[in-house]
């Protein structure tokens, strides 16, 4: 058979004309592409290889028969055997590579539509006969060996960032094809050398306008030796500032500058949380643009893109991260890492030669601390990838980390370069706040009455039920708000902004707030007073920073305090990171650095693992026995053990009806995410049981009850439901 004449892809124009494209073009665009990413940490014939191989299947009599019949082209053709492809290439692969090559080659181009298999189902899957129709010649590509030298913890990145050079030139090329105008969209993005004359423009703007007084001049001295520790060679940098020293714009600063002295093509900003992201996201579109910032999480809001153009760019953006500036996750971070999903892992390829910033970093969970720390140090050591860590709390994460088991014991990062050094004390420079701690226990009454002493007070504690009664508690006067995930991402953002805005004018006398720690790292927010529930000091010492950040009430107090009156801590990471701070005693600087490392040696020898689900079995082990797809499945940083389910919120329902009646769509699915809370499957059965949450379509629950959603705190489980029926 004529190659030329072998269909890859094949599509009906707007005239009605057929137009195919070759399986031998497609198979030379992807295998360009796919060099060219791989290129990129020194791999491009490994990458070329990939996309020379992975249709090979569909030069098969049965997948022609089967894309001839499914494009409609030949609707009534008949499909005579497997039209399945993607394992002839990993066959070929075999045959040409040698068993070595079952995880750099085979079960990429096996697996590039359906994700990484583990080793033992790659073995099953090629031993198959090569259909006869297939053309078996191959010049064999001279493979260099690349300069990096891989250990038994590297090679699980290295397969998957090939993968990813694999199923993003797959992607590219057929988009290129079937959907020109998206390909087109995809184009021109703006190299960080001429973004950074805009974040220089914002610098000197804002010190212009800035007064003489101590803080700021403390902030520039920040920013000064940010600039000054760009010109670094790539590796392991940390930022440690306290609260209000301006942290963001520095760290900026320094990771676009380090960038472009090493050659680095972007900027990735991992956050934990979304409130601080969006925060994060709106401000650095303040000075780069809509076009140059790619905001990343499940809740963004896509209405707040106005051009459709652009808004469709993004939304291209979001699945492969080509954009100069990005603002994600820390769970869409470290999960695509260890992803098996061709969705997930497309992005990967341009991590590559990147600075990313690790914001809030004492939040990594510690359960899988060790996983995390060794994927940093391969896409240092192999892809040339530099992290920034910046806290208001840095983490213990160099040299060897121990737990109380023996076997916990791993070893860490070699060095961190601290780019403030000890003599600028900033601790004692930006000290604003003091803290009082009083572990005798308060019964929710008696906080809420202490909480009523203070006319502006901010209360932060560990749980939605918390959060709920204390604020139930509190007087209903002046502006009196909560905060909880028990509250839709809109309504949390939108309480958000009424903080804030209420926080900026004088005339409102009493603000009162009670919060779950969702606004205790990294919000820009000043209360006079801060109240913060028992918790490790990393938690207490961000809740301090909501205190007095601008300094302008002298030396403030945040109250640390116990509601044991009420139940004991649960057991689990909060307790753990209580006690570790309990067992430090009373008598230290509590903002002090090595106080806070005290703290987490503390934490971490109470340990009994740091790889809970034990992802170096799966990961690390001989080559040929990868587990892709089980270690996926086990690297869960949010336990999925809730249940999402749409609230009445808004125009909530209406957007339900609209999936309903045309089906879902990314920007619907979107917008929907912002009227979603995830509850417990205790809570999730308890409505369930009183009725008041239906399945409108398989995995869609919706509470379409008003009432059942309160315009305060969210989310009721009680059965408010029946209660109004009875009042009826």
């Amino acid at each position: 058979m004529d190659m030329t004449e072998i269909i890859s892809h094949i599509y009906q124009d707007n005239e009605g004309h057929w137009v195919t494209q070759s399986n031998e073009d497609h198979s030379i665009g992807v295998a360009r592409l796919a060099s060219q990413f791989a290129g990129e940490f020194g791999m491009s014939e490994w990458g070329k290889v990939l996309g020379l191989l992975h249709d090979k299947g569909k030069e098969t009599d049965a997948f022609q028969q089967y894309i001839k019949k499914e494009s409609g082209y030949a609707p009534d053709i008949k499909i005579c055997g497997k039209h399945h492809h993607a394992y002839v290439g990993g066959i070929l692969a075999q045959k040409y590579y040698g068993k070595s090559s079952y995880n750099l080659f085979v079960n990429q181009i096996v697996s590039h539509h359906t994700g990484l298999h583990d080793s033992d189902e790659i073995k099953e899957i090629i031993n198959q006969e090569i259909p006869s129709e297939v053309n078996v010649y191959h010049t064999k590509e001279k493979l260099n060996r690349p300069e990096f030298n891989i250990q038994e913890n590297d090679f699980h990145h290295l397969a998957r960032m090939l993968f990813s050079c694999l199923v993003d030139a797959d992607f590219l090329d057929t988009e290129a094809f079937m959907d020109r105008e998206s390909y087109t969209l995809r184009q021109n993005k703006e190299a960080l050398n001429n973004l950074l004359p805009l974040l220089e423009n914002k610098l000197k703007d804002l010190k212009t306008k800035a007064d003489s007084s101590e803080i700021n001049i403390i902030r520039n001295q920040i920013q000064q030796q940010c600039l000054k520790m760009a010109d670094t060679p790539t590796g392991f940098y940390s930022l440690t500032v306290p609260t209000g020293g301006g942290k963001t714009l520095s760290s900026l600063v320094w990771a676009i500058k380090h960038a472009i002295k090493n050659g680095q093509k972007r900027v990735i900003i991992a956050i934990p949380y979304t409130s601080i992201i969006v925060q994060t996201a709106s401000v650095l579109r303040s000075i780069f643009g809509e076009e140059n910032v790619l905001e990343h999480h499940s809740c963004v809001d896509p209405e707040q893109i106005k051009d459709e153009k652009l808004k469709e760019k993004m939304k291209l953006a979001t699945e492969n991260w080509d954009y100069p500036i990005i603002v994600t996750t820390n769970v869409q971070l470290f999960v695509s890492m260890f992803s098996n999903k061709p969705s997930a892992c497309r992005k990967l390829h341009n991590i590559v030669n990147s600075v990313i910033i690790l914001d809030e970093v004492q939040t990594l969970p510690t359960d899988y601390l060790q996983p995390i720390v060794d994927s940093l140090k391969t896409y240092n050591k192999l892809f040339n990838v530099s992290f920034l860590f910046t806290t208001a709390s840095q983490p213990v994460l160099s040299g060897l980390i121990e737990g109380c088991n023996p076997k916990a014991a791993f070893n860490g990062i070699d060095h961190i370069k601290e780019i403030i050094p000890d003599d600028f004390k900033l601790h004692d420079k930006l000290r604003r706040v003091k803290l009082s701690i009083n572990n005798e226990g308060k019964t929710y009454d008696e906080l809420a009455e202490m909480l009523s002493q203070h006319k502006r007070v901010l209360c932060i504690v560990n749980t939605r039920r918390d959060a709920k009664e204390i604020y139930e508690r509190l007087p209903q006067e002046g502006i009196t708000l909560h905060l909880s995930k028990m509250m839709c991402p809109d309504h949390i953002s939108e309480t958000l902004k009424a903080i804030k805005t209420a926080l900026k004018d004088n005339k409102n006398e009493i603000i009162r707030v009670v919060s779950t720690q969702l606004i205790e790292a990294g919000v820009d927010i000043d209360f006079p007073f801060v109240f913060r529930q028992e918790a490790g000091l990393d938690s207490v010492l961000q809740a301090a920073g909501r205190c007095n950040r601008e300094g302008k009430n002298g030396l403030s107090t945040t109250y640390v305090f116990s509601l044991s009156k009420e139940h004991n801590l649960t057991n689990g990471d909060i307790q753990a990171a209580n006690n570790a701070r309990l067992s430090l005693g009373n008598d230290h600087d509590w903002f002090a650095p090595e106080t806070m490392t005290s703290f987490f040696k503390q934490l971490y020898c109470r340990k009994e693992s740091f790889d809970k689900k034990d992802i170096r079995h799966y990961l690390y082990y001989p080559t040929n026995n990868l587990s892709f797809q089980t270690a996926a499945k086990e690297f869960q940083l949010i336990e999925d053990d809730g249940v999402n389910v749409v609230v009445c919120w808004k125009n909530s329902i209406d957007l339900v009806q609209k999936l309903l009646v045309n089906g879902p769509s990314y920007m619907l699915m979107k917008k929907l995410s912002k009227y979603m809370v995830n509850i417990n499957k205790t809570d999730f059965k308890t409505l369930a049981d009183m009725g008041g949450v239906s399945e409108k379509k398989e995995g869609l629950f919706v509470v379409d009850y008003k009432q059942q959603y309160d315009e305060h705190i969210g989310l009721r489980t009680d059965n408010n439901w029946a209660n109004e029926i009875l009042i009826q």
